[in-house]
């Protein structure tokens, strides 16, 4: 499969069209083209675990997977792909959900078990009347005792509706998104090494029990007495490169406006970075470009700002133009 022919096909069939993010701004946003159909459940993926915790609806397009007393469930890709780009439509579990992880992910664990290479999308639960908080993270060649983590404040409630989250990964780049709008880039360096993800990885989609780490360091648990929680996904995309050659899978450089809109929600929305956690990290990652930005951040790597750690909570209604970005 000529993998740059796929990767041009979803670059060149989006329609880039301009979304409000502030006052005289304009972000660029892909929409999906509607010959690009999202595959179904049985088309594209397989059960890993949960039994009649993982449910179909909509004729296999949308997966509805739920945590309680028993078990956690979850799905993965029936492939593995080198490089690509992977999203879904995500509704999160409303109300109490403290301990409750949500997690859309990359991973070769199952192949490369001491060099496993992983790109994370996790969504942490929260005690009742505080939101979800999103982690991303990036491992490679094993180097799980190296944590890049991430974490945002979302700009919207994503218990009420369906959000989109995706991942692109390029021998050179990786990018995350949310509703169009990337928040993290990962450029290859030669800092990073072998800890740039370069294997063949699966696509995975789980929700377990974290109560020993998720909600403010495991202080809240998950309450059973809350449960089935319940995460949905639908229009789920597989537009992967099965066994091309890794030069050959080399999208174009992020437009400008996206990079603006990028800058924008780090500085708004992030709520902690592993570049900036002094404790953890005493001399910062190789990768790490730190500059006068370090002091938005405590010695923790949380963002100092309270006001920053609160935008989350400025929801707008499913919809709406979203001036928070």
């Amino acid at each position: 499969m000529a993998c740059r022919f796929l990767l041009a096909v979803l670059l060149a069939s989006s329609a880039w069209v301009a979304a409000s993010a502030g006052a005289a701004d304009e972000v660029m946003v892909p929409r999906p083209a509607a010959a690009a159909a999202a595959l179904t459940f049985g088309e594209g993926y397989t059960q890993l675990f949960g039994d009649s915790n993982l449910r179909l609806h909509g004729d296999g397009k949308r997966v509805h997977i739920s945590l309680d007393e028993r078990t956690g469930s979850g799905f993965a890709s029936q492939g593995a792909y080198l490089h690509g780009f992977f999203s879904a439509s995500i509704k999160l579990p409303s109300d109490y959900a403290a301990g409750v992880v949500v997690a859309f992910y990359m991973s070769n664990g199952d192949v490369y078990e001491k060099t496993h290479d992983e790109l994370d999308f996790e969504f942490l639960g929260n005690v009742k009347g505080k939101e979800w908080r999103v982690q991303t993270n990036v491992y490679g060649d094993g180097s799980t005792a190296v944590g890049r983590e991430e974490r945002y404040g979302l700009w919207f409630d994503p218990t009420q509706d369906f959000h989109r989250y995706a991942i692109l990964w390029t021998n050179r780049t990786i990018v995350f998104y949310v509703d169009g709008t990337p928040i993290r880039e990962v450029v290859r360096s030669e800092a990073m090494g072998a800890q740039f993800p370069s294997k063949p990885m699966s696509l995975y989609a789980t929700i377990w029990d974290g109560s020993s780490w998720a909600t403010s360091g495991g202080r809240y648990k998950v309450d059973y007495k809350y449960a089935p929680y319940v995460a949905e996904f639908t229009d789920l995309e597989l537009r992967g490169c099965a066994h091309a050659p890794p030069a050959s899978c080399e999208p174009e450089a992020m437009p400008s406006g996206q990079r603006a809109a990028m800058e924008r929600v780090r500085a708004r929305h992030m709520t902690y970075g592993y570049c900036y956690d002094r404790a953890r990290y005493p001399a910062p990652l190789p990768e790490c470009r730190v500059g006068a930005e370090v002091a938005m951040y405590l010695p923790s790597g949380e963002a100092r700002s309270s006001d920053r750690r609160r935008h989350g909570k400025r929801h707008r209604r499913a919809g709406a133009a979203d001036s928070s970005l």
